[in-house]
């Protein structure tokens, strides 16, 4: 590891100390990713020793060597991750917010307290594809800060990483990897020769991409980011008023998703449209991939709300989406198929079918259930784990934990004024609340 001191930030390079076993090449669900940063921060109640997290970060490094690499186009087009051990850059600092206006600012792409991957141009340069950023904040509490590119892997892979890490700094047992060199090639051996036979990802027009491209350039300013949180006695509630409903048992997720959509509509004055729902799955379980496996391997759920659905049955028709995922959802064939008709090189000209703010189509990607905030880094755990906004791109979303554990954080990009007719609909958007119910122990002063 090497560093350099200025003033009261600390900036330095944490290395394995030695290169990978070589490249890695990456599977057409990376390419489709390969534009996007994922930036998250896990808050703590007290200081982090920076030596040891940096040592147990070198060490983790050493078995994941993915995200101390750096991402090479070959000739043909193909996207590779070179396992140089290039590095990591980490950086610690003072930042002078109190952990509650630390987590306001998980809202602003620009809050400071993360420094994110520039993921477009990691495709042409030699950048990082990870950064982590140590933030001391003024009540002697801490903000770690991570970015990544999301070439690298999912939400899951960067889990599998800070597992290891919390495993290297705590002397525990990592967990079980399954490195690849050559990841679309460990995806087909799983896949079934046939999938639903509708492809998630597609073409647009010229007019279309003109179109995407406005909305991303201007993301930061015409959207908004927005975190509601729902208490665990009100998530039950809420669960069992459209499990009636539905006549059906629902799981907490599908009672949220509906929940979600069915203000989001009613705010919007959609009532009268179809809008459609998308949710990532991990296909590690569907598919039988080893749980270690590193990428992109998700597929998606694409539910349109039609005109007159209430939210106990859009409920049930998500739970029987997600029963029925492998047979009627999964595309993974399909998209391969439908690059083999179009041109591999024209990957780069495709978007995610989900990715449609035109249609006001909602994605929706849950976070939960992967423990995060159980793992202790340097001896500490964090007290909250959330999102950290980066291009702020409309209509995404992300669910996760609430603070402590307790409930469910979720995350909402929306245009502006959506965004703000959201914060005034505080009786839609929690009627299963009661006076009662305590509030999150940590949190941002405009939590919903």
């Amino acid at each position: 590891m090497t560093g350099t001191l200025t003033s009261d930030t600390e900036i330095r390079t944490v290395r394995a100390g030695r290169p990978g076993p070589g490249p890695v090449r990456c599977s057409v669900g990376d390419l489709l990713l390969a534009d996007l940063p994922v930036s998250v921060a896990l808050f703590h109640h007290r200081p982090l020793d920076a030596d040891a997290l940096a040592d147990g970060l070198a060490r983790a490094l050493d078995r994941l060597p993915e995200f101390a690499g750096r991402l090479r186009t070959a000739d043909d087009g193909e996207l590779f991750i070179d396992t140089d051990d290039s590095g990591v850059p980490f950086t610690v600092a003072d930042a002078p917010y109190t952990l509650t206006e630390a987590f306001d600012r998980m809202a602003l792409p620009a809050g400071g307290l993360v420094d994110h991957v520039r993921a477009a141009d990691a495709r042409r340069e030699r950048l990082p594809l990870l950064t982590v950023r140590l933030n001391r904040l003024a009540d002697g509490t801490g903000v770690l800060g991570l970015s990544w590119h999301h070439a690298v892997g999912d939400m899951h892979s960067f889990a599998l990483l800070l597992r290891t890490w919390s495993a290297c700094t705590e002397g525990t047992e990592p967990p079980a990897l399954s490195p690849t060199a050559d990841r679309e090639r460990q995806l087909d051996a799983h896949l079934p020769a046939e999938d639903c036979g509708i492809p998630s990802l597609r073409l647009p027009d010229p007019a279309e991409s003109a179109e995407l491209r406005r909305t991303v350039a201007a993301a930061g300013l015409a959207n908004r980011t927005v975190q509601i949180w729902f208490g665990p006695a009100e998530v039950q509630r809420l669960r069992a008023a459209l499990a009636a409903e539905a006549g059906r048992p629902l799981s907490a997720n599908d009672a949220l998703c509906a929940h979600v959509m069915h203000v989001l509509r009613q705010l919007d004055g959609a009532d009268d449209r179809e809008q459609t729902l998308t949710m990532p799955v991990n296909l590690r379980r569907p598919l039988g991939l080893p749980d270690g496996a590193l990428g992109n391997l998700l597929g998606e759920i694409r539910l349109p709300w039609r005109p007159g659905t209430t939210p106990g049955r859009y409920a049930a028709e998500l739970r029987a989406a997600v029963d029925t995922f492998a047979t009627r959802h999964l595309a993974t064939r399909s998209n391969l198929r439908f690059l083999d008709r179009i041109g591999h090189d024209r990957i780069t000209d495709c978007v995610p079918a989900g990715f449609d703010p035109a249609r006001r189509t909602l994605t929706l990607s849950s976070w939960c259930r992967l423990g995060l905030t159980d793992l202790p880094l340097a001896g500490v755990r964090p007290v909250a784990f959330s999102p950290a906004a980066t291009l702020q791109l409309p209509w995404s979303s992300w669910l996760v934990e609430g603070p402590g554990g307790e409930g469910l954080l979720y995350t909402l990009v929306l245009p502006t004024r959506l965004a703000a007719k959201l914060r005034g609909a505080s009786a839609l958007l929690h009627p299963h609340r009661r006076p009662s119910d305590p509030l999150p122990p940590v949190g941002p002063r405009k939590l919903l």
